[in-house]
């Protein structure tokens, strides 16, 4: 009798997909495991059950891959080079959750036309590894960009030279005198790609370029932002109609509204911060706590499809830099109107709460009010007031204000600990700057008690809206945060095995397992690199109309209701309570449920084009900062770990910069994923995600963000490989560096395995 064929586990099936070259069919999956026709159905099944769970994506032709998979054949676009020159792409199309996979593209051939920065090409991808593809060209399918940002210089020879600001773009551009718009050398520009004639003066030099627009010196501090703002097209300029609309703007009367102005709310913020859209109050009820949030009614003031609306969409969010904002709403109303200054009445949109003494919420109920907030105060100013040191402003507030605030907030503590939201130690930048535009310093974001009173509060009122909607039967738009993927979990696993901490498969996945690991994580060197890895398994919160939960803050829904001054979702939550509560106008127009899914997409994608801009820019605040001071050392930690060399975070700033391999210690690393770290692969050196160092700063641009270091042992500076990029064999015969720390284990210097 013919022994059955053992069916294979939905891991080994997952397994088999992800390792496959390109995407898979049920054929090659049947043949791979011998499964007969009887199997069918439940092949069938397996596959559906993996597609519905998103660890696997159906391609063309009912052809499957790994989540994070391209197909066989698919459209790139040239994103720049890396370090040692290989040109870098990727996919045209991507709607994965979290980056796109890295693309190296293979050298033109002789005969075919070399791309650059911005071309797209149809090509034939091969798969190195997980998230790593060699792109072989078929056909470039068109030239681009359309606009390149960059400052303006001249050659040796004289001629017109663009430096771009993005530093995935190696290659210089060349401005013809005709075309440089008088532009001044350092000046900063935005330019246009001007087309290459095959045999002229172009051909096989610099590609020519044009000025468009001049946008001032890059001398001045301001233009750093400046080239936040436009290298990641964010709107900047208001239509006219939206600044006229908005500047005709009037106080709100009473009318139907709840008064709130006896009540002492209190706005608490940063020092720097430019709009105040909530306010708090709370008081002792009976064992628990009553808690008003009010926050500032911008649905009053923009109306659904009017000019003010229409360019809030279009933006999407506010977008904060160390010297600017770039609001979502024109000025006189994000700074005026809609901004809960002290001693003025303000419209409001607020929610009462009431909760038992262990932080339970009891009930909520939702008001269109009118306040009048009684002190604008700082985080700092707050916590020094509880803390026993109150100053003129803070003195009176501290009893009847203060201390019932915190205290309420210590019940809701109480609550989140006991729900288990996710509790990640990732320490922020904050970049100081002075009266002349220019950086004084870059520290560490302070955190204090106050800080996380507000970001409670926020969460409850957050909930709330999100629970009155559904009452309501009205259209909400979540904030979402889903679970980890099983390939991301599956890092993680792998990832904590290597330090010692077990994270066994089969667990219920719930926050309060990622805080067990880093409680565990606590008293560990690596503590700081558990919790970035832990960061990195997380799915990305998005907006949609499809409630998923967040799973970060452990909670089956939430909304965003805090932030209508500064956030598009949060309007529009605004809005959908105004009409199932009957609050009067401004209210979510009839057919607003229809584009609720398309509005979740177009506002997640702007909450990220502003958080790289962000961050983009305070990475070159931070170079610039730092531009004085190359050739000094720093102490560090490599905070990633990728084939062409280590990213190394400073201590004393925060700022990130990249070791290149080829400046390692003489010999040639092999890359090791799962345990994050780089081994030589002659004299066994390796360096690991965690470590600590010393480098060297070789580099520090302004221009782009980009620092380079060089790593130092024994106070010396690495001299790296003496022969090109390093191939197996190709190190130089002395051998390793003699440094009486080299290799020591444990030493910042490098590990021998």
């Amino acid at each position: 009798m013919k022994k059955p064929v053992p069916l294979p586990t939905k891991e080994q099936l997952l397994e088999f997909i992800r390792e496959s070259p390109g995407q898979v069919g049920k054929r090659e999956i049947a043949r791979a495991f011998r499964l007969g026709a009887d199997h069918k159905p439940w092949l069938r099944q397996m596959i559906k059950e993996l597609e519905t769970s998103g660890t696997i994506h159906r391609g063309v032709s009912r052809r499957y891959a790994g989540p994070s998979a391209l197909p066989d054949a698919t459209v790139i676009v040239i994103s720049g080079t890396d370090t040692d020159g290989e040109l870098l792409a990727k996919p045209l199309v991507w709607r994965e959750e979290g980056p796109p996979p890295r693309i190296f593209v293979a050298p033109a051939r002789r005969g075919e036309e070399p791309l650059g920065v911005g071309d797209r090409a149809l090509a034939k991808m091969r798969r190195l590894k997980e998230g790593m593809y060699e792109a072989r060209v078929i056909r470039k399918v068109s030239s681009g960009p359309a606009r390149i940002l960059g400052v303006f210089q001249r050659a040796s020879d004289g001629s017109g030279r663009l430096h771009p600001t993005d530093r995935r773009q190696k290659a210089e551009y060349e401005v013809a005198e005709a075309d440089r718009m008088d532009a001044e050398i350092g000046e900063l520009v935005l330019t246009e790609l001007l087309p290459s004639t095959r045999g002229g003066r172009h051909a096989y030099g610099l590609k020519p370029v044009k000025v468009i627009e001049r946008l001032g010196n890059m001398a001045n501090p301001k233009a750093i932002s400046l080239v936040a703002i436009h290298t990641h097209d964010i709107p900047d300029v208001f239509p006219e109609a939206a600044v006229e609309q908005a500047e005709a703007a009037i106080a709100a009367p009473l009318g139907k509204r709840t008064d709130l102005r006896q009540i002492p709310l209190i706005t608490i913020d940063g020092e720097d911060a430019r709009d105040f859209d909530d306010a708090v109050w709370a008081e002792a009820d009976g064992d628990g706590w009553r808690v008003i949030v009010a926050i500032a009614d911008v649905a009053w003031y923009v109306r659904p499809g009017d000019p003010l609306d229409k360019e809030a969409f279009k933006r999407g969010n506010s977008v904060y830099f160390p010297d600017r904002v770039v609001p979502m709403l024109p000025e006189a109303l994000s700074n005026g109107w809609c901004s809960l200054k002290p001693n003025e009445e303000r419209p409001c949109m607020a929610v009462e709460m009431r909760f038992d003494a262990e932080g339970n919420k009891k009930s909520h109920k939702f008001v269109r009010g009118l306040m009048k907030s009684a002190a604008r105060t700082t985080y700092t100013q707050v916590q020094r007031a509880i803390d026993g040191e109150p100053d003129e402003l803070t003195g009176p507030l501290v009893e009847p204000v203060l201390k019932p605030l915190y205290a309420a907030w210590a019940a809701l503590f109480k609550a989140r600990s006991k729900r288990g939201a996710l509790e990640l130690d990732i320490p922020e930048r904050k970049v100081v700057i002075g009266p002349d535009g220019r950086v004084e310093r870059v520290v560490p974001r302070e955190r204090f008690d106050s800080h996380k009173l507000i970001e409670d509060f926020m969460i409850a009122a957050n909930v709330a809206a999100a629970e009155e909607i559904e009452r309501v039967k009205r259209p909400c738009m979540y904030r979402v945060h889903d679970l980890p993927t099983e390939e991301k979990l599956t890092s993680l696993r792998e990832f904590l095995s290597t330090v010692g901490i077990p994270f066994a498969k089969g667990q219920v996945i719930r926050p309060s397992l990622f805080n067990k690991v880093l409680d565990q994580a606590k008293t560990m060197t690596e503590a700081p690199l558990i919790n970035e890895v832990i960061l990195r398994s997380q799915a990305q919160a998005v907006y949609s109309p499809e409630n998923l939960g967040h799973f970060g803050l452990g909670l089956a829904r939430y909304a965003h209701f805090t932030s209508p001054i500064r956030r598009y979702a949060d309007l529009l939550v605004h809005r959908a309570l105004i009409d199932g509560l009957h609050l009067g106008e401004g209210q979510l127009p009839a057919d607003g449920w229809e584009r609720f899914a398309e509005i979740g997409e177009h506002i997640s994608a702007t909450e990220r084009r502003a958080a790289a801009a962000e961050r983009d820019c305070v990475n070159r605040f931070t170079a610039a900062f730092l531009a004085d001071r190359v050739g000094a050392s720093f102490a560090g930690k490599v905070s990633g770990v990728t084939r062409f060399g280590l990213f190394v975070t400073l201590s004393e700033t925060g700022g990130d910069g990249l070791v290149p391999v080829s400046s390692l210690p003489n010999d040639y690393y092999d890359h090791d994923e799962v345990r994050h770290r780089l081994i030589g692969k002659r004299y066994g050196m390796a360096f690991s995600l965690g470590d600590a160092v010393e480098v060297e700063l070789t580099e520090a641009n302004p221009l782009t963000g980009g620092l380079v270091f060089r790593l130092m042992i024994d106070g010396q500076a690495s001299q790296g490989r003496p022969f090109g990029r390093g191939k197996p064999g190709g190190a130089s015969r002395k051998g390793p560096p003699r440094g009486k720390n080299f290799g020591k284990k444990g030493s910042f210097k490098g590990r021998k395995t």
